[in-house]
This record gives C-alpha cells, sequence and structure tokens, in this order.
C-alpha cells in the first residue's frame, strides 16, 4: 500500500498561480526597466523587454495587460524602494524641524538621482501621446511623499505643535519648497550633477524655516 509522496517533497516543488511567481514578475521589470532606460518608452518594444527578460510574449502579457501597465509597476518598485525610508524618518523622536529637514534631504537625493531622472524624463517625453501614463506616475509619487508627510503633519497637528487648517495643501507646500532650485534645474538638463551637500543644506534649512514661520506653533524652532 502506498501513501504517495512525502509532504515535502510537494512543498518543494511548490508551483506559482500564473501570474504570481515574484521572481518572475522581478525577472520581468528588471529586463524592461533595462530597454525603457536605454530606448525611451516609444522605443521599447514588447518583442525587446521579452528577451532582455527571457520570457515569452504570452508570459509577459500574464504579468501585465500592456507597456503602460509595465512601466507603472517598475515606477512602483523603485519608488517603493527608494521611499522606505522616509517613513523611517516622519516616525523618529527627533523635534519637528529635524524629521522635516531629513525628509526633505532624502527626498531631493531621490528626485535628484540618474535613474529617478531617467524615469521622469521617459514619462514626460510619452505624456502628449499617453497622458494616463502621465497621470498614473504622477499620483503614485504624490501618494508616497505627500501621503507619507500630510500624515505626519497631521499627527503634529493634533499633538498641538502645529497649527494647519489644510494638510494636505501643507503637504504639497513643503515638497515645493525643499525642492526648490534643485530638481527642475537637474530635471531639465541646467544642473548637470546632483547638489552638493552644502547648497542642499542651505535650500532644506530655508525650506523647514519658511514652513514653521507659517505653521508653527513656537514649540518647534529646533535647529535643522
Amino acid at each position: 500500500m502506498t501513501n504517495g509522496p512525502p509532504p515535502s517533497t510537494s512543498a518543494g516543488r511548490r508551483r506559482h498561480a500564473a501570474g504570481a511567481d515574484p521572481d518572475k514578475r522581478d525577472r520581468i521589470l528588471d529586463g524592461a526597466a533595462e530597454v525603457f532606460f536605454e530606448r525611451g518608452f516609444d522605443g521599447a518594444s514588447m518583442n525587446d523587454i521579452c528577451r532582455a527578460a527571457g520570457v515569452s510574449k504570452g508570459t509577459l502579457y500574464v504579468y501585465f495587460a500592456d507597456k503602460v501597465d509595465l512601466f507603472s509597476a517598475i515606477v512602483a518598485r523603485e519608488r517603493d524602494r527608494h521611499f522606505a525610508g522616509m517613513r523611517v524618518i516622519l516616525d523618529g523622536e527627533a523635534p519637528i524641524g529635524e524629521k522635516l529637514a531629513g525628509f526633505a534631504r532624502h527626498l531631493v537625493a531621490i528626485l535628484c538621482s540618474e535613474r529617478v531622472l531617467k524615469a521622469q524624463r521617459i514619462v514626460l517625453g510619452a505624456v502628449e501621446k499617453m497622458p494616463e501614463l502621465g497621470a498614473r506616475f504622477f499620483t503614485g509619487g504624490a501618494t508616497q511623499t505627500q501621503g507619507q508627510l500630510r500624515a505626519f503633519l497631521e499627527r503634529e497637528v493634533a499633538a498641538g505643535r502645529l497649527r494647519i487648517e489644510d494638510p494636505e495643501l501643507a503637504s504639497a507646500q513643503f515638497v515645493e519648497l525643499a525642492t526648490a532650485g534643485l530638481w527642475r534645474p537637474r530635471l531639465f538638463g541646467k544642473i548637470r550633477e546632483a547638489p552638493d551637500p552644502a547648497e542642499l543644506d542651505r535650500v532644506v534649512s530655508s525650506a523647514v524655516h519658511l514652513f514653521l514661520a507659517r505653521y508653527g506653533t513656537g514649540e518647534d524652532r529646533a535647529s535643522v
């Protein structure tokens, strides 16, 4: 009488459902990112992506509906990796000013990095033909950056350390202040290198002081 293979055998050969293998998904994203960053959105074909990822076109479409879906997934993965540290900064025990300064430095470093700038330029080059790509790119970025910041501001308002009537507007204002004169010149090629630490500190310090002058209660004027 046989009882079949031991449980460990079937567990060791576990098969993922179609479209649910995380390793295969990452392999597709890695190959697609290589093609997109080299050729741009319009220049990247699904055949090129399949070759770079080492998968068939049928497999590719099991995981991603189309090129927009695929590029959006690449951006989302990059964003999750880059922005993971922001929550840690805002959840720490430092004074408000130091948290805001740390958040701003981290944000500017991400936005001014070569890889993120390439993704932004790809979107700008494709958005006129494919506005949905730009909308998904912008909405995802705003959710990560301003969403985390807005939640932090709401907590500080509830604790009585800030006075803010519209945390959503205030979070957008702080992002604009923190990136002023740094991100857009990098995006459009006027500045070819990432901002040096002294210039970054100057802009961030000014952003924090302006923000706290408008929304602070007087208990949050720690140096930054």
